[in-house]
């Protein structure tokens, strides 16, 4: 009968071989899929007067090929990769709006001044000053147009943070439901582990990288979640979704905000900055907006601004063609003030233009502590006054970047906050005041209308540096500005490079370990088969073996 034990040993062994092969060859192309093998030990062996008779072998476990470092590195490449392809897809889109030297802004500027220049050349003459009431309509709406550009995608981005958010808290869920199956699979199979189970609850975590970068926490047979900076949305059995909610620091603005347990069965809401939440799509369309959509906007805005204020000043110095002091050639808005929704006091903050020399396009944070007052850049932080706010109105008063920051009436409250954007809406706001030809200010304060010395001074604006310090012109501002993107969309399209190469890397590394080679899937095929054979005939041994010895009783 021990040759009947040993080939039923040898069958059972070889069968969960030929059907492991077979699942491996089965699953060779699905996404996520590791290999298996089958694990088998000696059954023993029987002592005996001439020495220790083997009982066959035991089928232990059925495991996967896995290496956790590799799979880490894999999605943290692939999670990387996910973020620089989403930043580059928004960038690239800025880049061909800008550069483009055919039509926009740049061609716009150009034609505006060279009109500006022909009025001082012919100040008597309409068609001139016709000629540069279209140039300024057509320079006012080219920048109109490329500020609504970047607000559309401003929007797009929101509604695709909301999208992706969706996205991730159905990952969550489903991650989570598969940590159930799996607890409950090992406890009816004796602890011996489902490893196809193990493969789906991996795929997903490595899809769910690839919207937001998320650390895995084992617990037992489960995985906990976190993202950000150690934020928690999966552990245990209970799930804290990821919300996509208006900024209460600016409604406009659609941010991540993250579920967090605060005692038992109670949750609260906690907004995160752009920079708490890294990589994936997520990451990449929030890393766009706070480092390179903000800033693409307030330095379009500074431009607006920056042509409006120097063009207005020196226009209003001059007389139009009735002999008349000239007003504002351009229009602006106000200076963006928002208080945050979170406000129990009721005062209002506003600003004012002051100095456009100094303007630097970046946005600002006033902070109430209960009685004094922080100003704070952003989006380096850098606290630029710190004070009960009696020096900002006094005479002269204190400009902060060449703005005039104004407390107005209401009273703060402890922990008050508002957000300024000196220039984030100017290029929106941006409008052309004169329809009327004749009401260029052409002339000098000596009037006539052979005299165009104002033209001749406005017309040497393009060039005069007018902004950053006394470092740049208007067209210098631009030229910045459409540098500052090329330069931004080269580095990404480098990164994006150089990260392809990198998960290519690690797929081939992950792959050497964990994927389903065909070809030795074949060999073993006809080896787990040659097995199986020799098993059965050592059956076949042992009944005929059977046979012969009931044959001597007869």
């Amino acid at each position: 009968m021990n040759l009947y034990n040993l080939g039923l040993s040898g069958l059972a062994a070889s069968q969960a071989r030929l059907n492991t092969v077979g699942h491996n060859i089965a699953n060779a192309d699905t996404e996520g899929y590791n290999r298996q093998r089958v694990v088998v030990s000696t059954a023993g062996a029987t002592s005996t007067g001439v020495g220790f008779i083997g009982r066959g072998v035991m089928v232990d476990s059925v495991t996967r090929a896995y290496d956790g470092f590799l799979y880490k590195q894999l999605t943290f490449a692939q999670s990387n990769g996910a973020a620089t392809l989403a930043y580059g897809n928004q960038i690239s889109q800025v880049n061909n709006l800008l550069a483009d030297n055919t039509v926009g802004i740049a061609p716009a500027l150009q034609r505006f001044f060279e009109g500006m220049q022909a009025v001082a050349s012919s100040p008597a003459d309409p068609a001139a000053r016709q000629d540069l009431i279209g140039q300024a309509n057509n320079l006012v709406t080219q920048i109109n147009e490329a500020n609504a550009f970047l607000q559309n995608q401003r929007q797009d981005i929101n509604t695709q943070i909301t999208t992706t958010v969706s996205q991730i808290n159905s990952y969550i869920e489903r991650i989570n439901d598969l940590n159930q199956q799996i607890t409950t699979a090992r406890a009816s199979a004796n602890g011996q582990p489902p490893n196809d189970l193990y493969d789906q609850r991996d795929q997903l975590v490595s899809e769910m990288n690839q919207l937001v970068k998320v650390s895995v926490v084992e617990q037992g047979d489960s995985f906990g979640l976190t993202i950000g900076n150690g934020l928690v949305v999966l552990s245990g059995t209970s799930v804290y979704p990821v919300q996509a909610v208006p900024s209460q620091a600016d409604p406009s603005r659609t941010v991540v905000a993250v579920t967090v347990p605060t005692g038992p069965g109670q949750t609260t809401t906690v907004e995160l900055a752009d920079n708490q939440v890294s990589g994936g799509k997520l990451g990449g369309l929030l890393d766009y907006r706070s480092n390179s959509l903000d800033a693409i906007q307030n330095d379009l805005g500074r431009l607006a601004v920056g042509l409006a204020q120097s063009f207005n000043a020196q226009h209003r110095q001059g007389l139009d063609a009735s002999g008349q002091p000239g007003g504002d050639f351009f229009g602006l808005g106000q200076v963006n003030a928002l208080a945050n929704q979170r406000n129990t006091g009721n005062q209002a903050i506003s600003a004012e233009y002051a100095d456009i020399d100094r303007l630097n396009g970046k946005d600002y944070q006033i902070q109430f502590d209960g009685s004094l007052y922080r100003i704070t850049r952003l989006p380096e932080n850098a606290v630029v006054y710190e004070g009960d706010g009696s020096e900002l109105s006094a005479a002269p008063p204190h400009l902060i970047d060449g703005l005039q920051i104004n407390l107005g009436a209401g009273t703060p409250r402890a922990g008050d906050s508002w957000v300024l954007q000196p220039t984030r809406n100017a290029a929106r706001d941006l409008s052309l005041v004169i329809s009327d030809p004749a009401a260029v200010a052409a002339a000098d304060a000596q009037g006539g209308s052979a005299n165009g010395n104002n033209a001749l001074a406005l017309a040497k604006l393009q060039t005069s540096k007018v902004l950053g310090n006394g470092t740049m012109s208007l067209n210098e501002a631009f030229s910045q500005l459409v540098s500052k993107v090329g330069v931004q969309t080269q580095q990404n399209a480098t990164a994006a490079k150089a990260q392809a190469n990198l998960i290519e890397q690690n797929y081939a590394a992950q792959q050497a370990v964990s994927g389903v080679n065909l070809d030795e899937e074949y060999i073993n095929l006809d080896r787990y088969l040659q097995q199986y054979q020799a098993a059965s005939r050592l059956i076949d041994v042992g009944s005929q073996m059977f046979d012969t010895l009931l044959g001597l009783r007869n």
